[in-house]
């Protein structure tokens, strides 16, 4: 089967802009290539880790504008990786819960590096700012929001789901105008490669720090008002 209907057959609906026509489209020419092989999506989401943490390497060894651009484009190659795995599952039929937990896991664990790579190379860069600390602070924020989230979700604590429709005030569109963007912004596959374009590392790494952080005391302050009154 072609690249083509691979795509066709596996693609999400609704997608992030960068997945539908960047990275899948390529992740369909990868799988439409390996999916008669005895290749297995668990392996192809393996091999998205190795070249991820890969990547984060290059983004501290690789000095100035190119190197930069160089270590981003080996993330993109990841991250195609990450798109081809579930792309792989779908179009043999074989997805998994199982599948499905070890490509967070490693999202989450390419997440780490990433961040920690680019506390590290801004610091090299720019000595004289605290760089180190947010990047801690940072990875504490990220760590606590991985925690939580997995908290809430276990279905021994997970409310049940609601089919009341979404409320239509200013405040509540407001609300999901804020969200949308703060998903962007987590979704840093979807515009690394512009940062790195343009040379300024900074405009990934302080609003992925802030957003996370958001995330995390929200999240904290939702399960303590939860259970503090238990």
């Amino acid at each position: 089967m072609g690249a083509r209907e691979v795509y066709q057959k596996t693609k999400k609906v609704p997608d992030l802009f960068w997945n539908r026509f960047v990275c899948r489209p390529v992740a369909a020419v990868l799988v439409s290539a390996v999916q008669s092989t005895r290749v297995t999506p668990n392996q192809v989401t393996l091999a998205s880790f190795v070249v991820g943490v890969a990547s984060a390497g290059l983004l501290i060894a690789l000095p100035g504008h190119l190197g930069l651009i160089a270590a981003v484009v080996v993330y993109q190659a990841s991250y195609v990786l990450d798109c081809a795995d579930g792309m792989l599952a779908r179009w043999r039929g074989v997805a998994s819960p199982a599948g499905h937990l070890l490509d967070f896991l490693m999202d989450e664990l390419k997440a780490f590096a990433v961040l920690g790579a680019a506390a590290v190379r801004l610091h090299l860069e720019q000595p004289e700012q605290p760089f180190l600390v947010l990047g801690i602070l940072g990875l504490v924020a990220l760590a606590s929001g991985i925690a939580l989230t997995s908290f809430q979700r276990h279905p021994q604590v997970a409310p049940p789901k609601s089919d009341a429709a979404p409320s239509r005030s200013a405040l509540a569109r407001a609300v999901r105008f804020v969200e949308a963007v703060a998903k962007f912004l987590i979704h840093y596959p979807s515009y690394i490669l512009y940062v790195a374009l343009a040379g300024h590392l900074e405009w990934y790494f302080y609003p992925y720090l802030a957003v996370n952080a958001a995330y995390a005391a929200k999240a904290w302050l939702s399960v303590a008002l939860r259970f503090g009154r238990a």
